[in-house]
C-alpha cells in the first residue's frame, strides 16, 4: 500500500503561482516503476487528470489546459512529486489530488491505485 502526502495549495490571485507537493511512502514504493500524478476536481464536476511523471523523472504528462503554465518535476531518492503552477486562473479552482500508478503514462482516474487527501487551490478573479 502507497500512501500520499500532499503540501502546498491555498489561496492566490489570478495571475499567480503556487506549488504543490506530493511525497509517497510504503514498502513497495521503490524500485517499483511508480508514476504519481495530480488530478483535480472543482465543485460539480468530474475528477480530471491534470498531469503526471514517472518517479524516475521521464514520461511528464499534462493536460491541454494546463500545458505552458503548470511544470511537473519528480525527486526520486525522497519519492516526491512537485507541481509548480504559474499564471493561475480562476478556472484552475479546485481541489487538487495527488495519486499513484505503476500503469506507465496513465491519465485515467481508473489507472491509479493510491489517493491523497487533497488540497485546495483557489484563484481569486
Amino acid at each position: 500500500q502507497v500512501q500520499l502526502v500532499e503540501s502546498g495549495g491555498g489561496l492566490v490571485q489570478a495571475g499567480g503561482s503556487l506549488r504543490l507537493s506530493c511525497t509517497a511512502s510504503g514498502s513497495r514504493i521503490s524500485g517499483y516503476g511508480y508514476s504519481l500524478g495530480w488530478f483535480r476536481q472543482a465543485p460539480g464536476k468530474e475528477r480530471e487528470f491534470v498531469s503526471s511523471i514517472a518517479l524516475n523523472g521521464f514520461g511528464e504528462q499534462y493536460a491541454d489546459s494546463v500545458k505552458g503554465r503548470f511544470f511537473i518535476s519528480a525527486n526520486n531518492a525522497k519519492s516526491t512529486v512537485t507541481l509548480q503552477m504559474i499564471n493561475l486562473e480562476p478556472g484552475d479552482t479546485a481541489v487538487y489530488y495527488c495519486a499513484a500508478t505503476r500503469s506507465e503514462r496513465a491519465h485515467r482516474a481508473a489507472d491509479f491505485s493510491s489517493w491523497g487527501q487533497g488540497t485546495q487551490v483557489t484563484v481569486s478573479s
